[in-house]
C-alpha cells in the first residue's frame, strides 16, 4: 500500500508532490450515477396525474385560459409544476415574467417557497384567497398567454426560450405533441440542451455531500471529540467563510475540516480555492510556520481526480492532510484530533460500496 500524504512530514509531501497527488487521486471514489431523491421529489405518477388534470381542464389544450386552468391548479397544485415545465422556466424566471406582464409583485423567495411547498405536498389544495392566490393567478395568466402566443421571432444569432417543439407554434404545437406523442430524436435533442436530471441535481446539491459529512461526524462521536458543524452561509467569528467542521469549537479552533464533493473539475477547482483561502486565513498575523489551527480536507467525487495541479495545490494548502472516503477511518489518528480523544472505541470502518467487497471482508474475519 502506498503511503498517504497525511502519514508523512510536510517536507516529504513537498519533495514528492506529484507522487502524493497521484496517491490521493487514486483513492477517490465517485457515485455520480446515483442521486438522493431528497424531500420534495415528485414521482412520475404524481406528475402525470397533474398533466392529465391539466389536459382535461383545457379540453386537450384547446381552451388554455386562466379561467379554465386556475380552478384545477388550486385544487391540484401539481398542475402548476406541469405548467412551469411546459414553459421550461425556473420558478424565479416565471415570477419575473409574470410580474412584468401582470404588474403583480412576485418575489423570488415567495415563488420558490410556493414551488417547494407544492413539491412537498402536491395534493394539498391552495387557498383561493389572499396574496398567494393573487400571485398564483398572475403566474397562470402569464403561462396561458405564453403558451397561446408561442415563440416570437428573434434574430438568427439568438435562441428564444420558447423555441421548443411544444411551445414554438402556440397551442397547435402543444396539441400536436399531446395527441401524437414526441418523436424520439426531438426528445433527445431537448435532453441534450437541458442535461438529464439537471433541475433535480441542483435541488439536491447539498445532499450529495451528506454521506461524507455523516462519516466525519461518526469519526468525531466514536472518538468522543467535541466539534461544531456549521450551517450553510453561517457567520462564524474569526472566519470570513465558515468551514464545514471546527474542533473543539470556533472560539479555540485546533482543527478545521472542509468536506467537499465535486463531480467536475470546475467545481473541484472552486473548492480547492476555498481551502487555499482558509490556509491564508490561518496564517494571518502569525509568524511563518506558526499556524492557528490544522487544516484538513475530506474530499470525494471524480472532479478532484481530473486536474493534478489542483490536487497539488490542495496538498500544499493542507500540508498533506487530505482524506477520502477510503481512508477516512484514519482521520483522528493522523491529525491533531487524536489529542482530544476521550473514547478508545475504534473509528468507523472503511466505506464498502460493493457487496462483493463486503463478502470478502466477512470471509477474512475469524
Amino acid at each position: 500500500m502506498p503511503r498517504q500524504p497525511f502519514e508523512v512530514s510536510f517536507e516529504e509531501v513537498q519533495a514528492n508532490l506529484d507522487d502524493f497527488a497521484a496517491v490521493v487521486m487514486d483513492s477517490l471514489e465517485s457515485d455520480f450515477l446515483v442521486l438522493p431523491k431528497g424531500k420534495g421529489f415528485v414521482e412520475y405518477a404524481v406528475f402525470q396525474g397533474g398533466y392529465e388534470a391539466l389536459r382535461q381542464a383545457t379540453l386537450g389544450f384547446v381552451n388554455v385560459t386562466a379561467d379554465a386552468v386556475l380552478p384545477v391548479v388550486l385544487q391540484a397544485p401539481i398542475c402548476l409544476i406541469v405548467l412551469r415545465t411546459m414553459l421550461g422556466f425556473t420558478p424565479p424566471e416565471w415570477a419575473y415574467v409574470a410580474t412584468l406582464r401582470t404588474g403583480v409583485d412576485i418575489p423570488q423567495g415567495a415563488v420558490r417557497s410556493l414551488d417547494r411547498g407544492i413539491r412537498m405536498d402536491p395534493t394539498k389544495a391552495l387557498s383561493a384567497k389572499g396574496e398567494t392566490a393573487r400571485r398564483v393567478r398572475a403566474l397562470v395568466e402569464t403561462a396561458c398567454a405564453l403558451l397561446v402566443e408561442g415563440c416570437p421571432e428573434v434574430t438568427g444569432d439568438k435562441l428564444h426560450r420558447l423555441d421548443k417543439p411544444d411551445t414554438k407554434g402556440g397551442l397547435p404545437s402543444v396539441q400536436s405533441l399531446a395527441q401524437l406523442g414526441v418523436p424520439y430524436p426531438m426528445l433527445l435533442y431537448e435532453r441534450f440542451l437541458g442535461r438529464p436530471f439537471a433541475g433535480h441535481k441542483d435541488s439536491v446539491s447539498e445532499l450529495v455531500g451528506d454521506s461524507l459529512e455523516v462519516r466525519i461526524e461518526e469519526c468525531f462521536t466514536s472518538a468522543g471529540i467535541g466539534y461544531r458543524k456549521t450551517k450553510r452561509a453561517e457567520n462564524v467569528p474569526g472566519f470570513d467563510q465558515a468551514p464545514d467542521f471546527i474542533s473543539p469549537d470556533e472560539f479555540a479552533p485546533k482543527v478545521v475540516i472542509e468536506a467537499k464533493v465535486a463531480e467536475d473539475d470546475g467545481t473541484a477547482r472552486d473548492k480547492v480555492t476555498r481551502i487555499q483561502h482558509l490556509d491564508e486565513l490561518r496564517r494571518q498575523g502569525q509568524p511563518a510556520g506558526n499556524v492557528k489551527f490544522e487544516l484538513v480536507a475530506c474530499i470525494g467525487g471524480r472532479g478532484f481526480g481530473i486536474r493534478r495541479e489542483d490536487m497539488k495545490k490542495l496538498l500544499l494548502a493542507t500540508h498533506g492532510t487530505v482524506f477520502t472516503l477510503k481512508n477516512l477511518d484514519r482521520l483522528v489518528e493522523n491529525t491533531v484530533l487524536h489529542q482530544f480523544r476521550t473514547r478508545t472505541a475504534p473509528p468507523p470502518p472503511p466505506l464498502i460500496e460493493h457487496p462483493e467487497e463486503a463478502e470478502d471482508v466477512q470471509a477474512e474475519e475469524p
